[in-house]
Protein backbone atom coordinates (compact mmCIF):
# COMPACT_ATOMS: atom_id res chain seq x y z
CA UNK A 1 0.00 0.00 0.00
CA UNK A 2 1.61 3.18 -0.90
CA UNK A 3 2.78 5.57 1.99
CA UNK A 4 0.91 8.82 0.70
CA UNK A 5 2.26 11.03 3.78
CA UNK A 6 6.00 9.68 2.90
CA UNK A 7 5.86 11.89 -0.53
CA UNK A 8 8.21 14.20 -0.96
CA UNK A 9 6.85 17.82 -1.16
CA UNK A 10 7.97 20.34 -2.68
CA UNK A 11 6.86 23.25 -1.68
CA UNK A 12 9.78 22.56 0.94
CA UNK A 13 8.56 24.26 4.45
CA UNK A 14 9.52 22.37 7.35
CA UNK A 15 6.43 22.60 10.25
CA UNK A 16 7.35 23.40 13.74
CA UNK A 17 4.77 21.07 15.29
CA UNK A 18 2.60 18.28 13.93
CA UNK A 19 0.20 15.68 15.65
CA UNK A 20 -3.05 15.13 17.18
CA UNK A 21 -5.28 17.41 19.94
CA UNK A 22 -8.10 16.94 22.04
CA UNK A 23 -7.33 13.19 22.85
CA UNK A 24 -9.22 11.75 26.43
CA UNK A 25 -6.86 9.58 27.57
CA UNK A 26 -6.97 7.79 31.52
CA UNK A 27 -3.61 8.73 33.70
CA UNK A 28 -2.92 7.36 36.79
CA UNK A 29 -1.07 10.05 38.93
CA UNK A 30 0.73 10.22 42.16
CA UNK A 31 -1.01 11.34 45.31
CA UNK A 32 1.06 12.15 48.27
CA UNK A 33 -1.87 11.03 50.31
CA UNK A 34 -3.24 8.09 48.60
CA UNK A 35 -0.49 6.81 47.13
CA UNK A 36 -2.28 7.23 42.85
CA UNK A 37 -5.08 9.00 41.71
CA UNK A 38 -6.95 8.11 38.42
CA UNK A 39 -7.76 10.97 36.20
CA UNK A 40 -8.77 12.02 32.47
CA UNK A 41 -6.48 13.71 30.65
CA UNK A 42 -7.08 15.90 27.38
CA UNK A 43 -3.48 15.44 25.73
CA UNK A 44 -1.51 17.02 22.38
CA UNK A 45 0.98 15.13 20.81
CA UNK A 46 3.37 16.36 18.26
CA UNK A 47 6.49 16.50 16.35
CA UNK A 48 8.48 18.33 13.82
CA UNK A 49 8.12 17.73 9.86
CA UNK A 50 10.99 18.06 7.58
CA UNK A 51 10.58 20.38 4.41
CA UNK A 52 10.75 17.61 2.33
CA UNK A 53 8.09 15.11 3.71
CA UNK A 54 4.29 15.57 3.48
CA UNK A 55 2.60 14.40 5.95
CA UNK A 56 3.32 12.46 9.40
CA UNK A 57 1.26 9.03 10.17
CA UNK A 58 -1.00 10.22 12.96
CA UNK A 59 -1.90 6.51 14.23
CA UNK A 60 1.82 6.51 15.94
CA UNK A 61 1.26 9.17 17.92
CA UNK A 62 -1.93 6.86 19.82
CA UNK A 63 0.11 3.84 19.68
CA UNK A 64 3.05 5.81 20.93
CA UNK A 65 0.85 6.55 23.96
CA UNK A 66 -0.49 3.50 24.73
CA UNK A 67 2.80 2.77 26.65
CA UNK A 68 2.12 5.96 29.24
CA UNK A 69 2.27 4.20 32.36
CA UNK A 70 1.57 5.86 35.42
CA UNK A 71 3.23 9.94 35.43
CA UNK A 72 6.23 10.55 36.34
CA UNK A 73 9.39 12.43 34.41
CA UNK A 74 10.61 9.04 33.46
CA UNK A 75 6.86 7.48 31.58
CA UNK A 76 6.82 10.91 30.00
CA UNK A 77 10.08 10.42 28.64
CA UNK A 78 9.88 7.23 27.18
CA UNK A 79 6.64 8.51 24.96
CA UNK A 80 8.83 11.39 23.86
CA UNK A 81 11.06 9.10 22.60
CA UNK A 82 8.68 6.46 20.99
CA UNK A 83 7.56 9.64 19.17
CA UNK A 84 10.85 10.31 17.71
CA UNK A 85 11.58 6.89 16.80
CA UNK A 86 8.22 5.73 15.63
CA UNK A 87 8.31 9.23 13.66
CA UNK A 88 11.78 9.85 12.67
CA UNK A 89 11.57 13.10 14.27
CA UNK A 90 14.01 15.58 15.96
CA UNK A 91 11.89 16.98 18.64
CA UNK A 92 9.07 15.46 20.13
CA UNK A 93 5.93 17.10 21.92
CA UNK A 94 3.28 16.05 24.79
CA UNK A 95 0.73 18.01 26.83
CA UNK A 96 -1.41 16.28 29.69
CA UNK A 97 -3.92 18.61 31.34
CA UNK A 98 -6.13 16.96 33.68
CA UNK A 99 -8.35 17.58 37.14
CA UNK A 100 -6.53 16.93 40.17
CA UNK A 101 -8.44 16.49 43.44
CA UNK A 102 -7.24 16.87 46.54
CA UNK A 103 -9.29 16.66 50.07
CA UNK A 104 -9.04 19.68 52.33
CA UNK A 105 -10.94 20.26 55.67
CA UNK A 106 -12.67 22.95 56.46
CA UNK A 107 -11.40 25.40 58.98
CA UNK A 108 -13.45 25.35 62.19
CA UNK A 109 -15.91 22.36 61.73
CA UNK A 110 -13.56 20.11 59.80
CA UNK A 111 -15.33 19.07 56.85
CA UNK A 112 -13.39 16.99 54.47
CA UNK A 113 -14.16 17.33 51.17
CA UNK A 114 -12.62 17.42 47.31
CA UNK A 115 -11.28 20.73 45.67
CA UNK A 116 -10.46 20.14 41.98
CA UNK A 117 -7.17 21.68 40.31
CA UNK A 118 -6.70 22.79 37.12
CA UNK A 119 -2.93 20.62 36.12
CA UNK A 120 -1.11 20.87 33.11
CA UNK A 121 2.66 18.88 32.03
CA UNK A 122 3.99 20.11 28.94
CA UNK A 123 7.09 18.30 28.28
CA UNK A 124 9.26 18.15 24.93
CA UNK A 125 12.06 16.45 24.09
CA UNK A 126 15.44 17.35 21.64
CA UNK A 127 18.28 15.79 22.75
CA UNK A 128 16.98 16.73 26.24
CA UNK A 129 13.69 16.40 28.16
CA UNK A 130 11.86 19.68 29.67
CA UNK A 131 8.77 19.44 31.84
CA UNK A 132 7.05 22.10 33.17
CA UNK A 133 4.21 21.60 35.56
CA UNK A 134 1.65 23.83 36.08
CA UNK A 135 -1.64 24.30 38.84
CA UNK A 136 -4.72 26.31 38.60
CA UNK A 137 -5.82 27.16 42.01
CA UNK A 138 -8.87 29.01 43.57
CA UNK A 139 -8.12 31.29 46.10
CA UNK A 140 -9.68 34.19 48.06
CA UNK A 141 -8.56 37.95 48.13
CA UNK A 142 -9.88 41.03 49.77
CA UNK A 143 -9.08 44.60 48.47
CA UNK A 144 -7.14 46.32 50.86
CA UNK A 145 -8.00 50.26 49.11
CA UNK A 146 -12.36 48.86 49.54
CA UNK A 147 -11.18 48.18 53.46
CA UNK A 148 -9.53 51.30 53.93
CA UNK A 149 -11.89 53.56 52.25
CA UNK A 150 -15.30 51.87 53.72
CA UNK A 151 -16.64 52.30 57.23
CA UNK A 152 -17.39 48.99 56.84
CA UNK A 153 -17.01 45.72 54.69
CA UNK A 154 -15.03 45.35 51.66
CA UNK A 155 -14.95 43.69 48.07
CA UNK A 156 -13.92 40.69 47.81
CA UNK A 157 -13.45 37.66 45.31
CA UNK A 158 -12.24 34.48 44.38
CA UNK A 159 -9.23 34.39 42.26
CA UNK A 160 -7.04 32.08 40.19
CA UNK A 161 -3.29 31.87 40.62
CA UNK A 162 -1.39 29.54 38.27
CA UNK A 163 1.70 28.58 39.06
CA UNK A 164 4.12 27.00 36.18
CA UNK A 165 7.53 25.40 37.07
CA UNK A 166 10.60 23.55 36.02
CA UNK A 167 11.99 21.56 38.87
CA UNK A 168 15.44 19.90 39.31
CA UNK A 169 14.04 17.25 41.55
CA UNK A 170 10.35 15.32 42.25
CA UNK A 171 7.60 18.07 43.31
CA UNK A 172 4.26 17.22 44.85
CA UNK A 173 1.38 18.89 42.85
CA UNK A 174 -0.09 19.43 46.85
CA UNK A 175 3.30 21.12 47.57
CA UNK A 176 2.38 23.44 44.20
CA UNK A 177 -1.04 24.07 45.90
CA UNK A 178 0.00 25.14 48.60
CA UNK A 179 2.26 27.36 47.67
CA UNK A 180 -0.08 29.14 45.89
CA UNK A 181 -2.60 29.29 48.43
CA UNK A 182 -0.15 31.42 50.70
CA UNK A 183 -1.24 34.30 48.22
CA UNK A 184 -4.31 34.60 48.90
CA UNK A 185 -6.13 36.93 51.74
CA UNK A 186 -7.59 32.77 52.59
CA UNK A 187 -8.04 29.46 50.63
CA UNK A 188 -10.87 28.00 49.10
CA UNK A 189 -12.56 25.53 51.15
CA UNK A 190 -15.25 23.15 48.75
CA UNK A 191 -17.34 22.85 52.01
CA UNK A 192 -18.03 25.13 55.08
CA UNK A 193 -20.96 25.36 57.50
CA UNK A 194 -21.46 28.37 59.40
CA UNK A 195 -18.76 29.15 61.78
CA UNK A 196 -16.16 28.25 59.09
CA UNK A 197 -17.97 30.77 56.73
CA UNK A 198 -17.76 33.57 59.72
CA UNK A 199 -13.56 32.27 60.24
CA UNK A 200 -13.09 32.48 56.36
CA UNK A 201 -14.97 36.04 56.10
CA UNK A 202 -13.14 37.51 59.29
CA UNK A 203 -9.50 35.91 58.08
CA UNK A 204 -9.47 37.39 54.56
CA UNK A 205 -10.55 41.08 56.16
CA UNK A 206 -7.79 40.50 58.63
CA UNK A 207 -5.69 39.24 55.18
CA UNK A 208 -6.43 42.30 52.26
CA UNK A 209 -3.93 41.39 49.82
CA UNK A 210 -4.69 43.01 46.02
CA UNK A 211 -3.48 40.76 42.94
CA UNK A 212 0.06 42.32 43.02
CA UNK A 213 0.53 40.93 47.06
CA UNK A 214 -0.98 37.48 45.89
CA UNK A 215 1.32 37.29 43.12
CA UNK A 216 4.36 38.24 44.62
CA UNK A 217 4.02 36.39 48.17
CA UNK A 218 3.49 33.02 45.80
CA UNK A 219 7.01 34.76 43.90
CA UNK A 220 8.58 34.84 46.99
CA UNK A 221 7.76 31.36 48.01
CA UNK A 222 9.18 29.81 44.85
CA UNK A 223 12.29 31.42 44.58
CA UNK A 224 12.87 29.84 47.82
CA UNK A 225 11.68 26.45 46.93
CA UNK A 226 14.61 23.91 46.58
CA UNK A 227 13.68 21.95 43.88
CA UNK A 228 12.06 24.91 41.81
CA UNK A 229 14.31 26.24 39.12
CA UNK A 230 12.30 27.82 37.42
CA UNK A 231 9.05 29.50 37.73
CA UNK A 232 5.84 31.78 36.60
CA UNK A 233 3.28 32.63 38.56
CA UNK A 234 -0.08 34.54 36.90
CA UNK A 235 -2.94 35.67 39.67
CA UNK A 236 -6.44 36.46 38.06
CA UNK A 237 -8.91 38.32 40.14
CA UNK A 238 -12.21 37.56 39.03
CA UNK A 239 -13.56 41.29 40.30
CA UNK A 240 -16.91 41.56 41.96
CA UNK A 241 -17.40 45.69 41.37
CA UNK A 242 -16.07 45.85 37.94
CA UNK A 243 -16.57 44.08 34.88
CA UNK A 244 -12.94 43.08 34.05
CA UNK A 245 -10.59 40.92 35.82
CA UNK A 246 -7.49 42.31 37.36
CA UNK A 247 -3.89 40.37 37.03
CA UNK A 248 -0.69 40.21 37.71
CA UNK A 249 2.44 38.08 36.90
CA UNK A 250 5.88 37.61 37.46
CA UNK A 251 8.29 35.15 35.94
CA UNK A 252 11.70 34.16 37.22
CA UNK A 253 14.57 36.21 37.53
CA UNK A 254 12.82 39.51 39.01
CA UNK A 255 15.48 39.70 40.79
CA UNK A 256 17.59 40.67 38.06
CA UNK A 257 15.60 43.72 37.27
CA UNK A 258 15.24 45.25 40.46
CA UNK A 259 17.27 48.64 40.24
Amino acid sequence: MRDVQGDADYRKIPIKQVGIRELRWPVLLKDKTRGVQPSVAKVSMAVDLPHNIRGTHMSRFVESLQTLEAISPESLERVLDALKERLEAQKAFLTLQFPYFIAKEAPVSGQRSLLDIECVYRAQKADAMRLRMEVAVPIHTLCPCSKEISAYGAHNQRATAKVEVETNGFVWIEELVQLAETGGSTAIYPLLKRPDEKWVTEKAFENPRFVEDAAREIAIRLESHPRIAWYRVSVDSIESIHNHNAFACIEKDWEDAKP
